[in-house]
């Protein structure tokens, strides 16, 4: 039996795996790019390949295959198929691997290398779509929903409310004919809930974005109770902030704390962010323990920036002063989870490197990181100056604890602001002493601190006009930061005061190329061109400033006083209009504007404005003068007393308004008042010519007996002038200028007196 049994030889002589890497150099598809005749082919499409014969016989089918019985026979296919590769009848079998190519036995008898199908024809056109089917309506009226609610959503994203709400109607509208038209074709368990859900969805979102919050809550309870949707439970969140918005507390209270019980636990940050609503809620109403409760819970849980202020407001509310302390602490211990700024410097001079960390720098992340960091140090300078004062016995004390723990934690750059503020307190109170000591402490410091109390330093020393001192701390807070606007600006108040006006401009604009937003050196500026008469210059700096705060009162004032300047009235009137369109009681504007209309002789217009600044502000002298004339003129002469009346009582060492009042009354035909007027103002200014004047003139026509007793004293009067004339004239000869310059100036006073009562009495 052993003899039939033939061992395997180990030697490579008869190796069992021998030709299997050997293959038909006929096949070798790396070399068709050199194939001349399969080339033509492709590019005729006609070409006929030659017969192709095997040059190597496969080794499959002449090896000898050991077999337990002792034979080595060729391999045959169990059905009498050749082999792969084998040659049968003098004609090559191709390999199955390149069939897909095009090359089968079927080439070889005739028939044209078509390897893409091209001899196939065209292909069927598509089969026509129905579109009054039922199917096809249907879907295309869904599209037609989606659509609509995109729209509805990029309108309320571009702000255009109104139209995001007819957006939403209409594909609610358009919804419901969908479920119609479903139900009559297919079953109901077929509808599409989630469409419906996001068309209801976005209708109660438009409708609350619009302020209709009873149709939006309509809408939303429509969602709630309806059992198919799943997770409609979280909507009562946003029913509770409509709730909110409309002030009912405890109706928002009690749909925040539904939506929390529907909430699954695993939901953490949304659970957070419902009870921080319901602790703003309880902070509304009053109820502080139990907003404390929801805050405390929160901090414990998961610490946010928000949580811990409010929990600090809260405990203020209440007078706790250790929890405040507590609170404090954990409100600076809450990690910012942000990136150091030592990222975003390069660690090597690799030009790839560099350019990453300049792309990033910038970047959305990192302006999130900036803002995220704004808003924390905002919640700490705000908790701190709250809780400063009541916390230790004076608010010095406690803002010193503050500054302690803020030197302790992760925003020890706070700590100075910290000081800075207590200084500031300190000229809140008044005190202005402390506050210049507690800036003095920082001239020790970094340039950054430095220069911020030296800028305020400045700032208390030009208020005080001790502009040597300000200059002094100003120079100090420039040269610790050259680039600190604020130090600038001082630097040029200072100037400005001393008068170089050229040199101030310069500070300006150099706090301006620091910070092209600096409006304060840029409206100084302003000023500076008007000045030096350059209102073109200033023109420019006001009607920028104008596009940066653009209801700002004193800019659109600059703007029409410096039309005005320019002689161009038309334009300083449309100015000035804007102006009382935004404060519309100011007197001095409508006073203004009122002599604007006057010098063009629109009296009508004129006295509207007059009349408007003298009811805002009836003490202004030069308003009620314009308005007294305006009536004598239009001979109104009773309602001008009343006008010269306040004049002198405003001023009762003006004779010339009681003056006017008793001239009135003559004009007016009252000469007994007018009589009793003058002999009032001649006791109270016996030495008053021109009241004598008139006292003689009316007793001469109606006939009184006092008339040689007031020519008397008017003749006497006269007399004395004329001596005191000679006096001043002979003095004047005597001494020089000075006296006679004096004397000029009283003279010109006297003649303006004689004018104004000269008018009164035509």
């Amino acid at each position: 039996m052993m003899q039939n049994v033939h061992l395997a030889p180990e030697t490579d002589e008869d190796d069992l795996y021998s030709g299997y890497n050997d293959y038909n150099p006929t096949y070798d598809t790396e070399e068709l790019e050199n194939d001349t005749a399969f080339q033509q082919a492709v590019r005729t499409s006609h070409g006929r390949r030659p017969p192709i014969t095997a040059k190597i016989p496969s080794t499959a089918v002449s090896r000898p295959v050991a077999t337990g019985y002792g034979s080595k026979t060729s391999l045959a296919s169990s059905m009498g198929r050749p082999m792969t590769g084998a040659i049968q009848d003098g004609v090559t079998r191709p390999m199955t691997a390149v069939r897909a190519a095009g090359f089968t036995k079927g080439a070889l008898r005739g028939s044209a290398f078509d390897p893409l199908g091209q001899s196939w024809g065209p292909a069927p056109p598509l089969e026509a779509r129905n579109e009054d089917s039922p199917e096809e309506k249907i879907r295309q009226l869904e599209k037609k929903v989606n659509e609509l609610v995109e729209e509805s959503c990029i309108a309320n994203s571009c702000g255009d409310l109104k139209l995001a709400l007819e957006k939403a109607k209409d594909a609610g509208r358009k919804e419901r004919v969908l479920v119609r038209q479903r139900e009559q074709v297919t079953r109901p368990e077929n509808i599409n809930l989630d469409l419906t859900y996001s068309v209801l969805f976005n209708l109660a979102s438009q409708y609350s974005a619009n302020e209709m919050y009873a149709e939006a809550l309509n809408t939303y309870q429509v969602i709630v109770k309806n059992k198919m949707f799943s997770n409609a439970g979280r909507l009562k969140v946003n029913m509770g902030n409509i709730y909110l918005k409309q002030r009912n507390y405890s109706k928002a209270i009690k749909f925040y704390r539904m939506a929390l019980d529907q909430i699954p636990s695993v939901h953490k940050e949304m659970r957070i962010k419902i009870m921080q609503n319901i602790g703003v809620t309880f902070i509304k109403t009053g109820q502080y323990s139990d907003a404390i409760s929801s805050f405390e819970h929160i901090m414990s849980m998961a610490p946010n920036l928000k949580a811990g202020f409010n929990l600090i407001l809260s405990y203020f509310a209440i007078g706790d002063r250790e929890k405040m302390k507590k609170s404090f602490q954990k409100l600076i211990a809450v990690p910012l989870e942000i990136d150091e700024d030592d990222k975003y410097i390069s660690p090597s001079d690799d030009p790839h490197t560099n350019l990453v960390i300049e792309a990033i720098k910038n970047d959305h992340l990192r302006q999130m990181e900036r803002e995220r960091k704004a808003m924390a140090e905002k919640y700490i300078m705000t908790a701190a100056k709250l809780i400063a004062p009541v916390i230790e016995t004076s608010f010095a004390v406690g803002y010193d604890w503050c500054v302690e723990v803020v030197k302790a934690s992760q925003y020890v750059e706070l700590a100075n602001d910290l000081e800075i503020n207590k200084a500031i307190t300190y000229l809140r109170q008044k005190d202005f002493n402390q506050a210049v000591e507690t800036l003095k402490m920082f001239e020790k410091k970094d340039s950054r601190v430095k220069s911020a109390a030296a800028t305020n330093l400045s700032f208390l020393y030009y208020l005080e006009n001790e502009f040597a001192q300000a200059s002094s701390y100003a120079d100090l807070a420039v040269n610790s930061d050259r680039y600190n606007p604020s130090a600038l600006t001082n630097k040029g108040n200072t100037v400005f005061a001393n008068g170089d006006y050229e040199k101030a401009a310069e500070f300006y604009k150099e706090a301006l190329r620091n910070d092209c937003s600096c409006t304060e050196a840029l409206y100084n500026i302003g000023l500076t061109y008007k000045k030096l008469n350059r209102l073109d210059e200033a023109l420019d700096c006001f009607l920028k400033l104008h596009a940066i705060l653009r209801n700002s009162a004193q800019v659109l004032y600059q703007i029409a006083n410096v039309y005005e300047l320019m002689e161009d009235p038309s334009q300083a009137m449309e100015w000035l209009m804007q102006l009382i369109s935004v404060v519309p009681t100011d007197s001095r504007a409508l006073s203004k504007l009122g002599g604007l209309y006057d010098s063009e002789g629109d009296k009508s217009q004129a006295f509207q404005y007059y009349y408007e600044s003298y009811r805002y502000f009836p003490s202004n002298i030069e308003v009620i003068e314009w308005l007294g004339a305006y009536y004598i003129d239009t001979q109104f002469c009773e309602k001008a007393i009343q006008y010269f009346e306040r004049a002198s009582l405003i001023q009762p060492t003006q004779v010339k308004w009681q003056l006017m009042v008793a001239s009135c009354f003559r004009r007016s035909g009252n000469y007994q008042k007018a009589l009793d007027t003058y002999k009032d103002i001649h006791r109270k200014f016996p030495e008053n010519v021109e009241c004598l004047r008139f006292l003689v003139r009316l007793c001469t026509d109606i006939g009184l007996k006092e008339v040689q007793e007031y020519a008397t004293k008017l003749k006497r009067l006269e007399k004395m002038k004329e001596i005191r004339e000679q006096r001043i004239k002979s003095g004047r000869d005597s001494s020089g200028c000075p006296a006679a310059g004096e004397t000029g100036v009283r003279a010109v006073t006297v003649a303006r007196t004689v004018v104004l009562a000269a008018k009164a009495s035509d």
